[in-house]
């Protein structure tokens, strides 16, 4: 029958038994436990009467375990073992970063980069919150944030550009397949323009009037639908520059519009931040940010 956990022995008795049985010793029992010989002898006398049973023989040159002392020793024994490494599991635990972003930050930016981030940090959990809405810090739990904003920033805040918005025009190569790129503005008005809730399409074609085409409420839709080949789409540099490099989406036109705001890394000004923060911090302001000569 199980024995209730209630009536079980004190730890520091099982503590004093098994340190004993392993050293056959209540003198070296005792300095591994950092406690005085008389403790421990007391400790295992306790331990026996509280089990009725003789655990060790108390011999001139030390101690022998009985057979019911060995075979509680070997289980005492793995219990406590299992107990480290219960412990070192939990103190050799990832630390955990909370950062929030953008939908399409998260997806066209971070989430492709998250196998280098892991390399780079392994024991960081990286948690990510993807949301249009600006995080409270304390609120939230968020330890950095990437936001579209602009200078000057709260005392209480630190912040480090990332990328500008130097805006593209780009397709899919299918949907582009038999022009001479790049397109002229009139060229270009013909095809179907995609619209994200920025919807900058005026600002480059400096038009004034409502330009028609398919409409989404986030730019990492109206990207999934160039994708798809459905249409022509204006975006950030840094949202496209892998689907330009593996040649998934196609620039159609050598104009470009860089407007504001920017896109900052931000968190809390810290004179000691944590460690992990620090150094997911560093990581994005080195592996997120465009170069200068792509960001200016």
């Amino acid at each position: 029958m199980t024995q209730s956990r209630r009536t079980l022995p004190p730890l520091n008795a099982l503590r004093a038994f098994e340190a004993a049985g392993r050293r056959l010793n209540f003198r070296a029992a005792a300095e591994e436990l950092g406690v005085t010989q008389g403790a421990v002898a007391q400790q295992v006398r306790a331990l026996e009467d509280q089990l009725g049973l003789r655990l060790f023989l108390r011999l001139s040159r030390g101690l022998a375990l009985t057979a019911y002392g060995t075979g509680y020793l070997a289980e005492v024994s793995r219990a406590f073992d299992t107990l480290a490494e219960a412990t070192g599991r939990l103190l050799d635990r990832p630390e955990t970063v909370t950062i929030s972003v953008t939908p399409t930050v998260a997806t066209k930016v971070l989430i492709p980069r998250l196998a280098e981030l892991y390399a780079a940090l392994p024991n960081i959990d990286l948690r990510t919150m993807a949301t249009e809405a600006l995080s409270d810090f304390d609120r939230d739990q968020v330890d950095i944030a990437v936001r579209l904003t602009r200078p000057p920033f709260p005392t209480n805040l630190e912040a480090q550009l990332l990328f500008r918005q130097d805006l593209v025009a780009v397709a899919s190569p299918r949907l582009v397949k038999g022009l001479t790129l790049p397109l002229t503005g009139e060229e270009l008005r013909k095809l179907p323009l995609l619209h994200d809730s920025h919807d900058h399409w005026r600002v480059l074609l400096q038009s004034r009037e409502k330009l028609p085409g398919a409409a989404f409420n986030h730019t990492t839709l109206a990207l999934d639908a160039a994708l798809a080949g459905q249409g022509v789409v204006l975006a950030c540099r840094a949202f496209v520059m892998a689907d330009l490099e593996a040649g998934r989406l196609v620039r159609v036109t050598e104009e470009t519009a860089t407007i504001g705001p920017d896109y900052y890394l931000v968190r809390k000004r810290s004179s000691s931040p944590p460690k992990a923060v620090d150094a997911v911090w560093e990581w994005c302001a080195a592996r997120l940010s465009l170069p200068l000569s792509e960001a200016a």
